[in-house]
């Protein structure tokens, strides 16, 4: 579930006055987007390439130069698509939040409306505890999106949040026909910021503490939906 929760670590005043700067200034934005195979290719390999350098050098220390060189391509290429380096940044933020809208879609089919509660919340879970250590490079992104933009990007959270919770709502009114609009709406919007935030913190540990964090995540919300769901 939606793991953009980075801002309720923040200081809140941090938070309400970067708000009001984003309100005053542009964001940076990819300049123009890929319209051909050969572009999407390069664009493809800027981001794959600037995201491992994020991981091995830190965003800091990457530079846009640095980037074109190790993926091949003039830098004036890379301009083209990209401004700077923040822009870079927000495109692998927002390819991580379509990558997670399309995962958690998939994992609620019809198919999984028959499912055991215990084996709903399992696969749930463990799907993307596996999408995290699979991609190493989404705690560096979006963590140092907050770190890096002027702006705390409250929309690019907002891109992932809401569709997630009207997914989650949605599959909850499937399975217990019973329970009101309203109730399906409070139980969405309780589990995935729930499970978003424990999931985030889970990342910041060793493995040992981010499986001991996923389990407990389990039988909290486990011991929530039976409340409303239990068969």
């Amino acid at each position: 579930m939606n793991n953009v929760h980075i801002y309720k670590y923040t200081n809140i005043a941090h938070v309400l006055s970067s708000v009001m700067v984003a309100n005053s200034q542009n964001n940076s934005q990819m300049r123009r987007k890929p319209q051909q195979a050969r572009s999407q290719e390069r664009v493809d390999r800027i981001l794959n390439v600037a995201e491992q350098m994020f991981i091995e050098t830190g965003y800091q220390a990457t530079t846009t130069r640095a980037i074109a060189s190790r993926a091949e391509i003039p830098v004036g290429s890379l301009y083209q698509f990209f401004p700077d380096k923040a822009a870079i940044l927000k495109a692998l933020a927002a390819k991580y939040i379509e990558q997670e809208k399309q995962l958690f879609a998939d994992l609620h089919t019809e198919e999984a409306i028959a499912l055991p509660l215990s084996v709903y919340v399992e696969t749930v879970l463990d799907t993307y505890d596996r999408f995290y250590t699979a991609n190493p490079g989404y705690r560096i992104v979006f963590e140092q999106l907050f770190k890096a933009t002027p702006e705390i990007p409250i929309s690019m959270y907002e891109e992932m949040e809401i569709p997630l919770t009207a997914e989650l709502q949605k599959f909850l009114a499937r399975r217990k026909p019973s329970l009101y609009p309203a109730q399906c709406e409070l139980i969405a919007t309780i589990s995935v910021e729930v499970v978003g935030t424990l999931q985030w913190l889970s990342l910041h540990r060793d493995e040992v503490f981010r499986t001991k964090v996923v389990g407990e995540t389990k039988k909290l919300i486990l011991s929530y939906l039976k409340l409303y769901l239990d068969e």
